[in-house]
C-alpha cells in the first residue's frame, strides 16, 4: 500500500475478461451505511447489451451497516470503522454463501478534483498503430501529482490527429502527430490511505478505488445523457459530490464536505432535540418546498435532556420545512458556482441526475431546477437483478455502480497490480488462481 501511495497511485483493476463469468465483491463506505454487495457478473449476448456494459450483474448477497468511526466519508474511529465494516461483509457473505477475499471500494473523501492534460507524438510511420496510442497515454499520464495526494483515475477522453480533435479511435488512421487529452482525478492521500488501511485490518484486499460520482453515474446514467452532456450530483450524508459527463466521458469531479448529515444537525439545534430524532422527522417529514397544508400539520418534537419528563412539544410543519431548505439551497448553489468556476458548467449540459439519501427529500428536485436552471431527474440503479426492494433507491446508486466499474476500467491508463490478483471473487484459492492461469496461457 505504502510504495502505491508514494507514487501518487491507488490499487486498479485488470480488465475484466468480456466473455467470462465472475463473482465480484464492493464495499461502498459512507458517512451514514456502509454497503457490501456480492455479485455474479455474467456476460452479456450480443442483443441484450447495455450501453458500456459488457455482463449482467446478479445480487448474490447484501449487508449493509450503520457506519461508526466515518465522518464525510473518511475515517475519524479506525476501530468504530473496523466493526462496521466486518458487520456489513459478513452479512454479505451469509447471503451469498460465499467467502469474501477482496473488494472494490468508493472514495467520496479527500476532496476530490479533476485535473486535465494533453500529450502529443510523432507517428513512427503515417499510420496510427496500438504502440503508438501506447505512447501517447505514457506521455499523457507521465505528469506528476500534486504532493499529498492519489490518483483515482486516468482517463483519456479525446484524441487528436494533426490538430483534429474529437477522435475516439484514430487506431489506423493516417497522419503525422497523434495527441491525447487526459482527465485525472485525484485525492488527498491521507483519508485515502487511511479507508485503505480500515479495510485491510478486516483482511480484505483492496482492488480498486473508484470516485463515488463516477460509480454512481456508471449506474444511474443513460446512454444519452452521457453523450449530450449530462450533471450527476450524489448527495450523501457527510458528503456532496460530482461528476461531469460529456460525449460519454466523466470529463470532471468534485466534492463539498457537506450533505445530509448537516441538514439533520441544523433540525437538532432548530427544534432542540435529539439527532436521532431530528433524522427521524427529516425523513419523515422534511422537505424542502412548503405546501398550503403546513402551518396547519403539527408534528411531535421530543425535547432533550431535563425537559424529557414533560414530554414533547408540538410545531408545524412549515418550520420544519424553513430550516431543512436553507441547506439544500446552500448545496445546491455551492456546486452551481463551483462548476461555473472550474470551466466544466459549459460541458455540463442541460440535465442533471440526483442520486445518494439526501436527494430524497421532498422537493429536492423541483429546488434544484430552480437554482441550476436545468432538468433534474431523480437517478437509481440500473441494469441490475436481484436488488432488494429497499436498495432499488437513489442511495444505492453508488454501491451498484462499484459492480459496473470493472466493465469500464480498461479504459483507464495505469498500470495493473503487479501481484497478478483476480477480481474480488472471494473464492480466489491456490485451485482458482492455477485454472484462471491455464485458460488465460491457452
Amino acid at each position: 500500500m505504502s510504495d502505491l501511495f508514494e507514487r501518487g497511485l491507488t490499487p486498479k483493476l485488470k480488465p475484466l475478461a468480456p466473455k467470462r463469468t465472475t463473482v465480484l465483491s464492493v464495499l461502498d463506505v459512507g458517512t451514514n451505511k456502509i454497503v457490501c454487495l456480492i455479485a455474479k457478473l455474467r456476460p452479456l449476448e450480443a442483443g441484450e447489451l447495455l450501453p458500456g456494459r459488457s455482463h449482467q450483474a446478479q445480487i448474490l448477497g447484501i449487508g449493509h451497516q450503520r457506519a461508526r468511526g466515518i465522518k464525510s466519508g473518511a475515517v475519524v474511529d479506525m476501530e468504530l470503522a473496523e466493526q462496521s465494516i466486518r458487520h456489513a461483509v459478513d452479512a454479505a457473505e451469509r447471503m451469498a454463501g460465499v467467502r469474501v477475499d477482496s473488494v472494490i471500494v468508493n472514495v467520496s473523501c479527500g476532496r476530490l478534483s479533476s485535473e486535465h492534460y494533453s500529450a502529443t507524438v510523432q507517428l513512427a510511420s503515417h499510420q496510427v498503430a496500438d504502440s503508438d496510442i501506447h505512447r501517447v497515454l505514457d506521455a499523457g499520464a507521465s505528469h506528476c501529482v500534486r504532493d499529498r495526494r492519489a490518483v483515482l483515475h486516468s482517463l483519456p477522453i479525446g484524441h487528436m490527429l494533426d490538430g483534429v480533435s474529437g477522435i475516439r479511435d484514430p487506431r489506423g488512421m493516417l497522419g503525422r502527430t497523434l495527441g491525447v487529452d487526459m482527465h485525472v482525478v485525484t485525492a488527498e492521500a491521507s483519508p485515502a490511505k487511511n479507508l485503505m488501511l480500515a479495510i485491510e485490518r478486516c483482511h480484505l484486499q483492496v482492488e480498486a478505488m473508484v470516485a463515488t460520482p463516477y460509480a454512481a453515474g456508471l449506474s444511474a446514467l443513460v446512454d444519452d445523457e452521457a453523450e449530450m452532456g449530462v450533471t450527476l450530483i450524489d448527495m450523501g450524508a457527510g458528503t456532496t459530490s460530482v461528476a461531469v459527463f460529456a460525449n460519454r466521458n466523466f470529463v470532471h469531479a468534485d466534492g463539498l464536505a457537506v450533505g445530509g448529515s448537516h441538514v439533520t444537525t441544523d433540525v437538532a439545534r432548530g427544534l432542540s432535540t435529539r439527532l436521532s430524532e431530528a433524522e427521524r422527522l427529516k425523513v419523515l417529514y422534511g422537505a424542502t418546498i412548503a405546501s398550503p397544508s403546513d402551518e396547519r400539520e403539527t408534528i411531535a418534537v421530543p425535547p432533550v435532556g431535563d425537559d424529557e419528563h414533560n414530554g414533547p412539544h408540538h410545531v408545524p410543519r412549515s418550520r420544519l420545512v424553513r430550516i431543512i431548505r436553507p441547506r439544500i439551497e446552500e448545496i445546491l448553489e455551492l456546486v452551481r458556482d463551483r462548476l461555473k468556476s472550474s470551466g466544466a458548467w459549459a460541458e455540463a449540459g442541460r440535465r442533471v441526475v440526483l442520486t445518494g439519501g439526501a436527494s430524497q427529500l421532498t422537493g429536492t428536485v423541483e429546488l434544484a431546477r430552480k437554482i441550476l436552471d436545468r432538468q433534474v431527474r431523480i437517478g437509481r440503479p440500473l441494469g441490475v437483478s436481484g436488488l432488494p426492494e429497499a436498495a432499488k433507491g437513489p442511495s444505492f446508486a453508488s454501491s451498484v455502480g462499484l459492480l459496473v466499474y470493472p466493465q469500464v476500467a480498461g479504459i483507464e491508463h495505469f498500470e495493473p497490480q503487479a501481484r497478478g490478483r483476480g477480481l474480488a471473487t472471494g473464492t480466489d484459492g491456490y485451485m482458482t488462481r492455477v485454472g484462471r492461469w491455464l485458460k488465460d496461457s491457452f
